[in-house]
């Protein structure tokens, strides 16, 4: 990986961006965009202090979007050649003019367009070697042994590294890009014997691979977990208060933005359709995006379409004020972009007073969910289902772990009976959130 570099300079990317535009225009599109992008990186994982794996990747691409009246057609290709780039342009233009109009078809306005270039520190090279990388995994996975002899097997620790670049441009003068970095350790690792094994895992990830936990914490933080999951017991089904620990609280944070997104929203697919304006959480509920953190993980000057991002409350006092919409989906629903296509950008849940043992004490008796199983979730009616595992409470303390539970609601009941937030914030994606405390779901033992 040291002696890794992108494959060509970023004004490379620009011009091949500015020719893809000039044959669209010549071949007599009415409008294009395209999207000009390379990366690479590599990972290794070590297993039980030998090599499994060390995986190197490299890739391009080239994505054209053109335009002929209200007709859209896309292609793409790895190849950079002049005449890979002009073949990619001539197969966009057959499809769209095989494609049906669509009245809401068509680059943004372009006031809505960013033109301001800003730098958010999105890039910070890890020039790691593979020889590094391997002594780093093992450490991390050494780590976990360490904690304790009942650590009796592992299913590896992985450092991984990947970095990239790109460039968004369209007919409308609209150019922009930049370099970006991801950095990752993670471990895995199986607690006790034959029929009595738990497995758990904890990973890290950052930008900056000087901003990452230490290898050493992470599997140790991997194999306390492991531990604490040894003989779980039964529960009753019932109706209990239930805790959604911090990194799956941010998974609840996506069960709500896929429900107030265009897509779902113009095809009448959601359980919050129109409730913009009112409430859906309670009171103390704060939702920011804010695109533009330094380092941030989903930080970005501009959305998949080009359109500017900026700071917004999405949830002010428990009151939904925005959706998030592409400009597409906007014009599907008569409103502007909120400069989401893509996703979000940073979306940080206000925390509360209490850390999760302040969660724990609050809620007495119930359930902590440290993991979740499958995907029932449907958006139509709300409906949720999945199966889970973590600790059963009392008192505010954790008395035992339980499994092979499920855990059932609706959504909107469960974001309307949603009684506290914690302060122990996992940064890992676009979503930020201390663990969540609900009122009650039903919780079915297996």
């Amino acid at each position: 990986m040291a002696e890794q570099r992108f494959s060509h300079d970023f004004s490379t990317l620009q011009q091949l961006a500015r020719d893809v535009l000039a044959h669209a225009r010549l071949k007599g599109a009415s409008a294009c965009e395209v999207d000009v992008s390379e990366g690479f990186g590599q990972s290794v994982s070590v297993r039980c202090g030998e090599v499994e794996t060390i995986e190197h990747n490299r890739e391009k691409g080239v994505g054209v979007s053109v335009y002929v009246g209200q007709r859209r057609g896309h292609a793409s290709t790895s190849d950079f050649s002049p005449r890979a780039l002009r073949e990619t342009v001539e197969a966009a233009l057959n499809i769209a003019r095989f494609t049906a109009e669509d009245d809401c078809a068509g680059l943004p306005e372009p006031e809505l367009l960013a033109r301001e270039t800003m730098d958010l520190q999105l890039y910070h090279p890890w020039e790691l070697s593979v020889e590094d990388a391997i002594e780093l995994a093992r450490r991390c996975e050494a780590a976990a042994f360490d904690v304790d002899e009942r650590i009796s097997n592992s299913e590896g620790a992985t450092i991984s590294t990947q970095q990239g670049q790109f460039v968004a441009a369209n007919s409308l003068g609209f150019m922009g890009g930049y370099p970006t970095s991801r950095h990752y350790i993670a471990c895995s690792v199986i607690a006790g014997e034959q029929e009595a094994m738990q497995r758990d895992d904890w990973y890290t990830t950052h930008r900056d691979a000087a901003r990452l936990d230490s290898p050493e914490s992470v599997g140790q933080r991997a194999a306390r977990r492991a531990l604490a999951r040894l003989e779980p017991r039964k529960i009753v089904t019932g109706s209990y208060p239930v805790i959604f620990e911090a990194p799956l609280a941010a998974g609840l944070l996506g069960n709500f933005v896929q429900a107030v997104s265009g897509g779902a929203l113009y095809r009448k697919s959601t359980f919050l359709l129109d409730h913009l304006g009112k409430p859906v959480f309670p009171g103390f509920f704060q939702l920011s995006e804010r695109p533009h953190l330094p380092g941030g993980l989903a930080s970005s000057p501009f959305d998949n379409d080009g359109v500017a991002t900026r700071d917004r409350e999405v949830v002010r006092d428990g009151i939904l004020e925005g959706y998030f919409l592409s400009v597409y989906s906007g014009r599907k629903l008569g409103m502007p972009s909120t400069g989401n296509a893509g996703g979000s950008h940073n979306l940080i849940l206000r925390p509360g007073e209490h850390d999760l043992e302040g969660l724990l004490r609050l809620m007495g008796r119930g359930v902590l969910v440290t993991e979740l199983l499958g995907h029932g979730v449907n958006y139509v009616t709300g409906d949720y289902s999945r199966g889970a595992a973590g600790f059963w409470v009392e008192d505010g303390q954790i008395v035992h772990p339980v499994e092979e539970i499920t855990i059932a609601g609706n959504l909107k009941d469960m974001f309307r009976n949603l009684r506290a937030v914690g302060r122990d914030v996992q940064v890992r994606g676009s979503k930020q959130t201390g663990s969540l405390l609900l009122e009650a779901m039903t919780v079915a033992a297996g």
